[in-house]
């Protein structure tokens, strides 16, 4: 049994800005912002929400991920790394005449993030069809066109595929009464603090409204771990110390990657839980989205010394 990770395959451009942010923008200007960053470091990565977490999901079990997606006519390098690590590219759709999608992304000391992103080849993905998919046993709902975005969710339930609704960087695509019906949809829903209170105002529920509509409302915070909300209580989850501090890009991902694992292993809240934010841990030592690796046996040690017990 497989997971469907429908979402955004992207190529990240990462600088970074060695200085803050709030150093350079005046807070009474910032009705006619013009400001300019010079960014000595720049990189190109592979990354995009479907295939990030494809890539994390697929360090922790190489059976489980099954992306979903529409990609542009310069894909090739991408695939190629793909194929590289083994990763299932069954339903990636090329696009010819268009580009994949491209995020411009500026990060400062402070690991705040400022991100330009053209969806290209997104604005596609209703081409994309869940049913199409076999052997699926859940699903993820990430970023991506809108349309496809709306589709999928519908095409999740009408398959009877419980499913994670990440919105994401396309929270922004969505009022309040389209939230509220991916939620009553969704299974789980997941956020960053972030997301979620823009989530919160945008549908006046609270978590613990949400909660009631799903098995679980899941909030990171960073370092400072994440809450997981369920009927029955609010599950903190530790942050884990990372080795570096050295990219915070794609750790959101990661952290999902790690739910999606949890979930199909059928283990606890407690355990999913620390297995995402120990995965998130393990991202950040890294620049890039999926420049880090590990082998499972590698990952099960790590978590036994940092939570004290094996799962």
């Amino acid at each position: 049994m497989s997971v469907l990770i429908c979402g955004s395959m992207a190529y990240d451009h990462i600088m970074v800005f060695p200085d803050q942010f709030k150093n350079h923008i005046l807070p009474e200007k910032v009705h006619m912002l013009n400001v300019s960053f010079l960014v000595p470091d720049m990189r190109r990565e592979f990354g995009g929400c479907a295939g990030n977490i494809a890539y994390n999901l697929h360090l922790l079990d190489e059976s489980l991920a099954v992306p979903m997606a529409t990609v542009g006519k310069d894909f090739d390098s991408y695939a190629y790394w793909m194929d590289k690590k083994g990763m299932n590219r069954t339903h990636i759709t090329i696009v010819d005449n268009a580009f994949t999608g491209q995020a411009f992304i500026t990060t400062d000391l402070d690991d705040n993030q400022i991100t330009a992103f053209h969806p290209g080849a997104m604005n596609f993905s209703q081409n994309n069809n869940v049913s199409d998919a076999k052997g699926i046993k859940l699903g993820i709902l990430s970023p991506d066109g809108r349309d496809g975005m709306l589709q999928h969710a519908q095409e999740f339930v009408e398959a009877n595929i419980p499913f994670i609704f990440d919105p994401g960087q396309g929270m922004p695509m969505f009022d309040g009464h389209d939230l509220k019906k991916f939620i009553e949809q969704a299974t789980w829903v997941t956020v960053n603090d972030y997301e979620w209170e823009m989530m919160q105002e945008r549908t006046g529920l609270s978590p613990h409204e949400i909660a009631e509509q799903v098995d679980a409302l899941i909030v990171t915070r960073g370092g400072e771990g994440s809450h997981i909300y369920t009927k029955e209580k609010r599950h903190d989850i530790p942050s884990v110390k990372p080795e570096a501090i050295n990219d915070p890009t794609g750790c959101g991902d990661a952290y999902r990657a790690g739910l999606l694992y949890g979930l199909v292993n059928e283990l606890d809240w407690e355990t999913t839980g620390r297995i995402a934010s120990l995965i998130g841990s393990i991202k950040i030592a890294h620049h890039g989205t999926q420049n880090h690796s590990f082998t499972l046996d590698e990952f099960k040690q790590r978590f036994k010394e940092n939570f004290e017990y094996s799962f």
